[in-house]
């Protein structure tokens, strides 16, 4: 299991796909990756040697934002919204959707599992 950017990436994967496995990168950042170092994106990863995985792990830490470092930028950037009380950040002090979406129904994700309320009593349960 070869090791970038903190990561044991799957050794038995492409390398395009195992690269996706590090915070941060997707496919397209991946196949960006392998195109600045020069390695073909079919090969797997446990066939790199030594001098590839150095020159992917020198591309990533010289250009981009992964792991810790980006997941430290997010909630920077989380908080920063909370301090100012706009209200993206008072969504997400309430643990609401952010970005728009519908509560009434759905945003079980936010919300959490549903606390059932009950109903009112009707007229003639109460007689």
């Amino acid at each position: 299991m070869p090791r970038i950017a903190g990561v044991d990436i799957p050794s038995a994967k492409r390398i395009d796909v195992a690269l996706q496995y590090i915070y941060g990168i997707g496919a397209h950042r991946a196949q960006e990756i392998l195109r600045k170092a020069g390695i073909d994106a079919s090969v797997r990863a446990n066939k790199l040697t030594e001098d590839e995985v150095s020159r992917i792990a020198g591309i990533i830490e010289r250009d981009y934002a992964v792991e810790g470092q980006l997941r430290r930028q997010v909630q920077q950037n989380i908080a920063r919204l909370r301090d100012i009380r706009c209200y993206r950040g008072l969504r997400h002090m309430r643990g609401l959707p952010v970005r728009g979406q519908r509560t009434r129904t759905n945003a079980r994700t936010r919300k959490g599992p549903r606390k059932t309320v009950a109903g009112k009593k009707s007229v003639k349960e109460m007689r």
